[in-house]
């Protein structure tokens, strides 16, 4: 018999086709269709998107002295994401292949992709490229996390949590000793057919 959490389950997967279709119609909605990895914006939609384009010195003119003031620490920030990135992938090549687990592909994580968009001038696209590579790296870092966390300790809190990562899901409830015994080697099994893994 389905339980309360299969049907939450279930709920979550329908939302997530749900998002996947308003991403298609996001796509007819502006236009544009990704050819071989690149994205392809109609050609008037691309003109009219130059021409919306701010030029850097009314950029700069026009923003916030705090934005620019808080620019450098902002992007102080690179080298430890950097470090992580390096760190991340050095980690998964020794540890996941030891435990079998299946790779995280990077590239589905980090998506640089926003500076071709025409109405960007070069501070918003470099802005762009690193907000991307930034958030991509973190998103890629918690999905060795969560594919870690799956092998070693797949078990639900006891406190509520903000913002669990998809795997969560399968764990074992908080004090189900027996199902921890029986769900422990499935989980671990499931790790080596993700269907997100290759090499980076």
């Amino acid at each position: 018999m389905p339980s309360r959490v299969d049907d939450l389950r279930d709920h979550i997967a329908r939302l997530e086709r749900a998002l996947e279709m308003e991403l298609m119609e996001a796509r007819e909605r502006w236009r544009y269709r990704i050819e071989a990895g690149r994205v392809r914006f109609e050609h008037d939609v691309h003109l009219a998107h130059e021409r919306l384009k701010q030029s850097i010195p009314a950029f700069i003119r026009e923003s916030d002295p705090i934005n620019l003031l808080s620019a450098p620490v902002i992007y102080s920030l690179i080298v430890p994401i950097l470090l992580i990135d390096l760190w991340i992938t050095v980690y998964q090549v020794i540890c996941f292949r030891m435990y079998g687990i299946a790779r995280v592909r990077r590239s589905a994580y980090i998506v640089i992709d926003r500076q071709h968009l025409g109405y960007l001038n070069a501070i918003e696209k470099i802005n762009c490229m690193y907000c991307g590579y930034a958030n991509g790296v973190l998103a890629y870092v918690r999905e060795v996390a969560a594919r870690t966390e799956q092998y070693w300790c797949p078990i639900r809190h006891a406190h509520r949590t903000r913002g669990s990562h998809a795997h969560y899901r399968e764990f074992v409830d908080y004090g189900d000793a027996e199902g921890y015994k029986r769900r422990l080697p499935v989980l671990r099994a499931e790790l080596k057919q993700d269907g997100d893994a290759g090499d980076s």
